[in-house]
């Protein structure tokens, strides 16, 4: 499990906000204001940023880095969500609803962080419609994954549930002439955390896949020759009767 938090302060960043998803198209000075609002942190790799059931509220804007969004059982068993990259945002759940913290959240390699108070959150999409619709599709697109993987894990074997998960993995990377590269390649435990299965299954299932030409290795990656293939595999089983 992480470690406590390990957290440097840095310096604001107008520019740093500039490639955050969130404030896309926001007139300087608001940016400029925002940023003496957020408090600046460093967070090394391996550390907690937020905790499960915790009581804090704030948003927190992913300047450099990546993060994970996982969850532990008593018994120290992982259950991973999604990972989240630089330009991209986490904390709106409690940040919006006062509830504490649904998740834990650590850090997968140094990152820079803007966090900002739910009071300046809300004054945020009060003001600016733009940035209060990118946080209402977020929601919804939250709804639809988890949707989606409940659906997976409730009706699907081990072996389509890895198709589904790389298949996910492959357009979170983009895919381009219908082809995905996942860069770099997954770990086998990260996979079978988000699938809930073991690795080892995990392992012979990705094994069969690279036979089967639904994927290959390429060094450090993972490439999907064929989206549509996986895509079409993937569909076919989740409406089958």
């Amino acid at each position: 499990m992480p470690k406590t938090p390990a957290t440097k302060t840095v310096e604001p960043s107008i520019f740093g906000l500039r490639r955050v998803q969130l404030l896309e198209g926001l007139p300087q000075p608001a940016v400029e204001r925002l940023a003496q609002q957020c408090r600046w942190r460093r967070v090394l790799a391996a550390q907690r940023v937020i905790s499960r059931e915790a009581q804090d509220r704030d948003l927190y804007l992913i300047i450099s880095g990546r993060v994970r969004v996982t969850s532990f059982s008593a018994s120290g068993r992982q259950v991973t969500y999604r990972d989240i990259a630089a330009g991209d945002w986490f904390g709106d759940f409690a940040a919006i609803d006062g509830m504490p913290r649904s998740a834990d959240v650590e850090a997968l390699e140094d990152s820079v962080m803007a966090v900002m108070s739910p009071e300046v959150f809300r004054q945020l999409l009060h003001a600016h419609p733009d940035a209060c619709d990118r946080v209402l599709r977020r929601l919804v697109a939250s709804v639809r994954e988890l949707t989606e993987r409940i659906f997976d894990l409730s009706t699907l074997g081990v072996q389509n549930r890895v198709h589904a998960a790389l298949l996910r993995l492959g357009k979170q990377a983009g895919v381009k002439g219908n082809a995905a590269r996942i860069d770099p390649a997954p770990k086998h435990a990260d996979i079978a955390s988000q699938v809930g299965t073991y690795r080892e299954q995990v392992t012979r299932e990705i094994s069969a896949m690279v036979r089967q030409g639904l994927i290959q290795r390429a060094n450090r990656a993972l490439v999907i020759p064929d989206v549509a293939r996986l895509e079409q595999a993937v569909t076919e089983v989740r409406r089958a009767p």
